[in-house]
């Protein structure tokens, strides 16, 4: 294609502009998008959508693409929970969510089983002032919706699935919420956590916040891995919140790595709810009295569960 045919197709199919970039590390990006439009109103822990054009440059090593006639043309999009970095480019805690730019948490995908890895290659080629496409609709159901002020709140995570909840954890600290909030996230690496100072820095001026960092694969941990699961079996959970897991006043919110979170399937032949083995968050805390929530039946529980539909 020529330079003249790619100008036209971003014009006609961006309407977005690269506001900031932020790399923890190469393989980690955290990205501002500004749209041409005014923001569209949401709440925190939804989504939106990122796009780019086949058209676009790929990250070098990564796995090779299979492109059909036609597809050097089109729109590669995805959606991606609206991430927060709590705090301001001041280090105060703002009491507004920012109104011109929404900001997004993302880890390069080198290679996919199913098929190659199309947008996040081209997502890290990126650089200030690119064009993009973000969707105008902003939905979801993960949001803070039934949480009440004395209520304990607990995100668990892995990677980049902390996005969402580093959202809703802003919009907590903003309103003051009274009751005790306990954020975990897993990785392989220290630097696979791109927002660990930010946090660290709130756990000194809110004393009701706790960020606990678990990894997978750091000499001092490589050999005793502590998993999300692990950290509520183990009790280590219960105690560094300092409070029980009682399901009448604590809301669990959930996204990351689908084993983690475990949810159930119905198997086709009896019929019968099935968890995945070796046991997920949900199979746990559901022995303990607590329900997750059910979106087909509108049925709100006191676990919940990234989902995009």
């Amino acid at each position: 294609m020529t330079t003249d045919e790619i100008a036209e197709l971003q014009r006609k199919n961006y309407n977005a502009t690269v506001a900031s970039l932020r790399f923890p590390n190469p393989e980690l990006m955290i990205v501002r998008i500004k749209p041409d439009a005014p923001v569209a109103s949401h709440r925190a822990g939804q989504y939106s959508t990122l796009g780019l054009g086949h058209w676009e440059p790929r990250a070098p090593d990564c796995q090779e693409e299979n492109p059909k006639p036609g597809d050097e043309k089109k729109l590669i999009r995805r959606a991606y929970s609206i991430s927060c970095s709590i705090l301001d480019d001041q280090g105060n805690l703002p009491a507004q969510a920012n109104a011109e730019w929404l900001e997004f948490y993302i880890v390069l995908v080198r290679k996919a089983e199913k098929a190659p890895p199309a947008l996040t290659p081209r997502l890290f080629m990126l650089r200030e002032g690119a064009r993009i496409f973000l969707g105008e609709k902003i939905a979801g159901h993960f949001t803070l919706e039934p949480v009440k002020p004395t209520d304990n709140v607990i995100f668990l995570s892995t990677g980049t699935g902390e996005a969402p909840h580093n959202y809703m954890l802003w919009e907590l600290l903003a309103k003051g919420h009274q009751g005790k909030i306990l954020a975990a996230c897993c990785v392989r690496y220290k630097q696979d956590l791109g927002y660990a100072g930010i946090h660290d820095e709130l756990q000194t001026r809110y004393p009701n916040y706790t960020y606990l960092k678990l990894t997978t694969r750091e000499s001092d941990t490589v050999n005793q891995k502590v998993y999300i699961q692990d950290l509520i079996t183990s009790g280590q959970l219960e105690e560094r919140l300092a409070d029980s897991l009682d399901p009448a006043r604590t809301h669990v919110y959930l996204c990351g790595n689908p084993k983690m979170i475990g949810a159930a399937e119905i198997d086709k032949a009896s019929g019968a709810t099935v968890f995945p083995q070796p046991p997920g968050v949900i199979e746990i805390l559901s022995k303990r009295g607590f329900q997750a929530d059910q979106p087909s039946l509108k049925l709100k529980g006191n676990i919940h569960v990234e989902e995009y539909w």
